[in-house]
């Protein structure tokens, strides 16, 4: 398919200035970079053509060679823009060609440490009522012999490899890409005698025991921010932070959903028959639980209140009751007697009402055969 004209794909005259060309080209970018619309293969192609115009009308010599020659001008070795390479960050591609669009100049020097993530186990009486906990976290902290910085005795030079800027330019097919130096990560200078106890990076491994106060009613996948815990940045830059991220351990008796509580009740067949009240455990101690006559297995009771009170709110969940009627196993030989004259009971009209579910599902047995013998 043959290429559309450079000046169509910008949507500008052409005789438009460089700054002309410049905005337009910031706008597509900022309209179809794969950033802003991952796994849209239509926008990544727009997004290239949009690069792949804008390298050529941006270069004065390219743009001569293309307003009088047009794409064949790139044809053949002649030199044109190039494959595109692989995408970099947007804010880095616009930023090397117009400035921080979000103003300002691009931040250089060292960036501040690595945050941190820590997970801690929660039985749920824990989480539920808040507990203050202990917690040991690896970590990297500022060498204590040059006080983060690296030198052993203070002295530094400009770097060679940015000139002391901090960012060094990367050119990637058509793009060019600005990115931290590598030489100095960012700092634009480098140390003439490294520290001898940290090798000169100003950073030592040490473990940290720290005080963390968990809320009431927290769950699950909860993170508590401890605001500059994290690791020291390089050369003395501030530090990271530390995410504490809850874990709940599974409870014997009940498990948890948001703000409510399930647990399964085992009933006897004849409470569940005949009904009556069980006591059932709940976060403040027992509460009675009245069980109609006829309960099924799987009937869902709600204790209203009864759950946990909201980590983000003054509201409290319920507490869900499942029932399961449960068959009685080894049974001595009176009671297999009772079960047995209860059993024979069914065999007559009257006892076939006692089990209407049963009564219902054999009835559509006998019509379905029925229907299939003709």
């Amino acid at each position: 398919m043959s290429k559309r004209d450079y000046y169509e794909v910008l949507g500008v005259a052409k005789g438009a200035s460089e700054d002309e060309v410049k905005k337009a080209f910031r706008r597509l970018a900022m309209k179809y970079h794969p950033d802003r619309n991952p796994d849209d293969d239509t926008a990544m192609e727009k997004f290239k053509e949009a690069k792949e115009a804008y390298d050529v009308l941006s270069d004065g010599d390219k743009r001569r060679a293309f307003d009088q020659y047009g794409h064949r001008a790139f044809e053949s070795g002649m030199g044109g823009p190039g494959a595109p390479g692989g995408f970099s960050d947007l804010g880095d591609i616009l930023g090397d060609m117009f400035g921080d669009i979000f103003g300002g100049q691009r931040r250089s020097g060292p960036r501040r440490g690595a945050d941190l993530r820590f997970v801690l186990e929660l039985e749920l009486d824990e989480a539920i009522n808040g507990i203050d906990r202990q917690i040991r976290v690896p970590r990297l902290i500022a060498c204590h012999h040059c006080n983060g910085s690296g030198s052993e005795n203070g002295k530094y030079e400009s770097c060679k490899t940015c000139a002391g800027q901090g960012r060094v330019r990367m050119q990637n097919g058509i793009f060019s890409v600005q990115q931290a130096c590598p030489t100095c990560q960012g700092a634009g200078k480098s140390i003439k005698n490294p520290c001898t106890h940290c090798s000169g990076s100003g950073r030592l491994k040490e473990d940290k025991t720290l005080q963390v106060k968990i809320p009431a009613g927290v769950d699950t996948g909860d993170r508590i921010r401890l605001t500059g815990e994290g690791e020291v940045g390089p050369q003395g830059a501030g530090n990271g932070d530390l995410y504490v991220e809850v874990q709940l351990i599974e409870h014997a008796i009940f498990k948890r959903d948001g703000d409510n509580l399930y647990c399964e009740i085992p009933v006897r067949i004849s409470t569940a028959a005949l009904g009556g009240e069980l006591k059932v455990p709940t976060l403040t101690g027992s509460a009675a639980l009245k069980i109609p006559a006829g309960t099924q297995t799987g009937k869902l009771f709600k204790l209203r209140g009864k759950g946990v009170r909201s980590v983000r709110s003054d509201s409290t969940g319920d507490l869900l009751c499942r029932v399961t009627v449960e068959t009685p196993v080894h049974l001595n030989a009176r009671q297999r007697e009772l079960l047995e004259a209860f059993e024979a009971t069914f065999d007559t009209e009257e006892g076939q009402d006692a089990s209407p579910q049963a009564k219902g599902w054999f009835d559509s047995v006998k019509t379905f055969f029925e229907r299939m013998t003709g």
